[in-house]
C-alpha cells in the first residue's frame, strides 16, 4: 500500500534530520542551500504533499478514531520546515527535537491504524 510505503519513508527521514543536525553542529558548517538544502527539501516536499493527499483520503474512507485530517497537516507543515532547519547548525535544539517528536509520533500512529486496518480486513476476508 502506496500510504504505508510513503508513511515509512517519512519516518525514515524523521531520524535523519536527527542525524543531519548533529552532524551540522559536529562540522560546523553552513551548507550550499541551492546544492545540498534545496534539492533535497524539494524531494521530502514533494513525498509530504502525495503524503497527506494519500493519508487524507485513507482518513475520510476509514475514519479512524485516534487520527484526524488536522493532525496530518500539521506534521506536514511542521515536517516541511524541520528538513530544511535540520541543515543549520544555528537552529533551535529544543523546538527541532520537539517538532521532529510531535510529527514522529503522528507518523506512527498513522502506521499503526493503517496495518491494523489492514490485519482487519483480511481477518474479515478469511472468515
Amino acid at each position: 500500500m502506496l500510504l504505508l510505503q510513503q508513511t515509512s519513508k517519512l519516518i525514515d527521514e524523521c531520524e535523519k534530520c536527527v542525524s543531519r543536525f548533529w552532524q551540522m553542529r559536529e562540522e560546523d558548517r553552513t551548507p550550499d542551500f541551492f546544492e545540498e538544502v534545496k534539492p533535497h527539501a524539494d524531494i521530502i516536499h514533494q513525498l509530504l504533499k502525495e503524503w497527506q493527499q494519500e493519508a487524507n483520503e485513507w482518513i475520510q474512507k476509514n475514519r479512524p478514531k485516534y487520527i484526524h485530517t488536522q493532525q496530518i497537516t500539521s506534521a506536514a507543515e511542521s515536517m516541511e520546515q524541520f528538513v530544511v532547519q535540520s541543515f543549520y547548525k544555528e537552529t533551535s535544539k529544543k523546538r527541532f527535537l520537539d517538532a521532529i517528536h510531535s510529527t514522529s509520533y503522528t507518523l506512527e500512529i498513522l502506521e499503526r491504524v493503517v496495518k491494523e486496518t489492514q490485519s482487519d480486513v483480511i481477518e474479515k476476508k478469511d472468515h
